[in-house]
């Protein structure tokens, strides 16, 4: 059992729902209640159109005028319902806050290192929009940003579950392990020069990973050990008028004998990664107000990212999404050419690893959503 482990938290209890901002409906002064009800249609070359419900979401978020605060989430998807994020507060003044509950690790470029609805590549290796159980402490103040969080485990306790909106690791029969501590620094400043906005910033992750024995089919050949697992980045993010830049560099290792490889999950799959890699991301975008009936914003955008690994059994993998997100009153749709080399969710097995497809594929993606 890992120190980590041993230092974990009590158990959290979380509620299922949380908050959209801007689209909420106002309860009280102090709580709004939202959601949103999206569809989906995507074209693939590697497999058949459709045209389906995508998504039920409930939001809370609750505000008090002495500093308490809690938001979750809750979503509802055609095969699976899963928590989203679910967290409790303390503002303790204008600069400094706490959290405790399923929380948003702080990593990277934030909130997210895309633009699209398809999120990047970091997104499916675990290192962007994750959510996991711990408590977050957060210094804002100025220009400076400064992140400390510690995870228990992710956000169910149990790598074993597959059904899951973040991706964490996987408990497997090749790979019978899960998420049993974590800790979180990020660091970022805000420069001002003339019309261009720069953030700068780092971030480090340490982790550990519990083994597993009690595992179906477990393979026998299994190291039953814990694990160390290592993340470092280096993120820039530059906004002049209405572009904006977001480059990244990410390095991550989970420290795996005998294999190079690692399992994840998410939406209801297990998947493998490559154990060792570097990931680079590059996007651009640019939001355009226009006057076309309903439609009052056009957010256009190209995000790149590719996972870089090598040995036995491994390959690069490749993600690039060019689209657009629109605006019309309540409505927020995107509209997304996804090409992936080698890419999971784009027609490949998983991330960084070679089981013997690693072509290029692609897909149309429209999805559109009422947010309330």
């Amino acid at each position: 059992m890992s120190f980590l482990k041993k230092a974990s938290l009590p158990a959290l209890c979380v509620i299922p729902l949380c908050t959209f901002q801007t689209q909420a409906v106002e309860v009280t002064d102090e709580l709004d209640i939202g959601g949103a009800v999206r569809v989906n249609y995507g074209w693939k070359d590697y497999d058949n159109a459709k045209l389906e419900f995508e998504l039920f979401r409930a939001d809370v978020d609750y505000k008090s005028e002495d500093g308490l605060f809690a938001s979750a989430q809750y979503r509802w998807y055609q095969d699976m319902d899963v928590i989203h994020h679910a967290y409790m507060g303390y503002q303790f003044d204008d600069a400094q806050s706490i959290k405790v509950g399923v929380t948003q690790v702080p990593f990277g470029l934030l909130p997210y290192a895309a633009h699209s609805f398809w999120f990047g590549a970091t997104y499916y290796i675990g290192f962007e929009d994750d959510y996991d159980a711990g408590i977050h402490y957060q210094y804002q103040r100025d220009n400076l940003r400064v992140d400390f969080a510690y995870f228990a485990n992710d956000e169910y306790g149990k790598g074993s579950r597959f059904d899951r909106y973040s991706f964490d690791v996987a408990t497997t029969a090749q790979s019978p392990y899960e998420e049993a501590g974590q800790l979180n620094a990020r660091l970022e400043y805000q420069l001002q020069q003339g019309e261009f906005s720069h953030k700068v910033g780092g971030s480090f992750q340490y982790g550990q990973l519990d083994f597993v024995a009690n595992v179906s089919g477990l393979n026998p050949t299994a190291n039953t050990d814990d694990i160390n697992t290592f993340a470092g980045a280096a993120h820039w993010q530059a906004d002049w008028q209405k572009w904006q830049l977001q480059l990244q560099y990410l390095h991550y290792d989970y420290d795996v004998n005998n294999s190079n490889r690692i399992a994840l999950s998410a939406f209801s799959y297990p998947f493998e990664i490559a154990a060792q890699a570097d990931v680079v991301t590059a996007n651009i975008s640019k939001s355009m107000d226009v006057d076309w009936g309903p439609i009052s914003n056009l957010t256009c955008y190209n995000d790149y990212s590719t996972v870089i690994a090598s040995g036995d059994g491994l390959a690069d993998s490749v993600q690039n999404v060019t689209g657009c997100a629109i605006t019309a009153g309540k409505f927020y749709s995107y509209v997304d050419w996804i090409a992936g080399k080698n890419m999971y969710f784009a027609g490949g097995e998983g991330v960084g690893i070679d089981n013997g497809d690693t072509a290029w594929h692609s897909r149309l993606n429209i999805n559109i959503g009422l947010y309330f």
